[in-house]
């Protein structure tokens, strides 16, 4: 699965000059919370974020009135207040690639850019939380299993042969390795196939059943 088939598209972006106002009501309309910065070429120049407006904005405690916040607010842009350095990602990324990318470097959001450098859309966290859910099969009713199966090769080929033997459909796989037991564990979701009959079957070829819970 690639970045292309699950960021927000096209992008909703601005520019350096965008008024702070303005790149504001448009954070708020549209429910984001972040914006790219793009210039005349549409390409990435910087990002502003919802934290960024937040910062710029007067403290409560200000001595200003109303009418001299609003006057300085307006005279402020884009460009006073968003990040410059900014890491954008091509849309034929591997999803999961572009979700390390994030969590190693603490970000929510990412613009996503063409081969040209063009940006084409946004990647969030909510979307990598989306991609996760559909993985793992999140909302279909079915049997869920956790299972511990040697590590190395065939060992997936084999519970799919049993499972499919059984008259089971399996609707998600997910796996993690753990390489100090040389365990590997599969998050499995089944449909057509009853509990106690399938945890049987799959102990019987040597894979340990963790758990297994109808949802």
């Amino acid at each position: 699965m690639l970045v292309r088939e699950r960021m927000t598209s096209p992008a909703v972006t601005v520019t350096p000059e965008t008024p702070f106002q303005d790149a504001l009501k448009l954070m708020r309309d549209k429910k984001f919370r972040r914006l790219p910065v793009v210039d005349t070429t549409n390409r990435v120049v910087g990002i502003v974020s919802e934290r960024d407006m937040l910062h710029a904005s007067p403290s409560p405690a200000t001595s200003l009135s109303v009418w001299e916040v609003n006057y300085l607010l307006w005279k402020l842009k884009v460009s006073d207040i968003m990040t410059h350095n900014v890491i954008s990602i091509n849309q034929d990324m591997p999803v999961e690639d572009a979700a390390s990318l994030m969590v190693s470097r603490k970000i929510g959001g990412l613009p996503v850019v063409d081969d040209k450098g063009v940006v084409v859309g946004v990647i969030t966290e909510t979307d990598i939380f989306k991609t996760f859910v559909d993985i793992l099969g999140g909302g279909e009713h079915g049997l869920r299993l956790t299972v511990q199966v040697p590590a190395g090769a065939g060992t997936l080929a084999k519970l799919a042969s049993k499972i499919t033997e059984l008259g089971g459909l399996i609707l998600s796989v997910g796996t993690m390795n753990r390489e100090s037991d040389n365990l590997r564990e599969l998050i499995v979701k089944v449909q057509g196939v009853t509990k106690d009959r399938l945890i049987q079957a799959l102990e019987s070829i040597g894979d340990h059943v963790v758990d297994a819970r109808e949802v």
